[in-house]
């Protein structure tokens, strides 16, 4: 089930959605490979396209760049639940 799509240069391609099914019109999603791999909410999609645009800065001699890591900014990164260890007397299902 291929969609038209569009990605961040806004050239028109073809997107296989079978792994995520339909999506509105409007909708984003994660891909790789022109595989549709996860649904993203607007605010995810805004944090993705500010770290690639850090990216391309950096690669053209940026350093200032903390303003596209607003979400990052005054607070640690988080581990997701299954990469944590799990504590002293936990189980990982905690």
């Amino acid at each position: 089930m291929d969609s038209p799509g569009v990605d961040r240069e806004m050239s028109c391609v073809r997107i296989d959605m079978l792994l995520v099914g339909d999506l509105p019109v409007g909708g984003w999603v994660l891909t790789f490979l022109d595989t549709a791999r996860e649904v993203l909410t607007p605010e995810r999609a805004s944090q993705i396209a500010d770290a690639l645009q850090a990216v391309d800065q950096v690669l053209l001699g940026a350093t200032d760049i903390d303003h596209l890591f607003q979400d990052l900014i005054d607070r640690e990164p988080q581990l997701r639940a299954h990469l944590r260890d799990p504590g002293p007397g936990q189980s990982e299902e905690d």
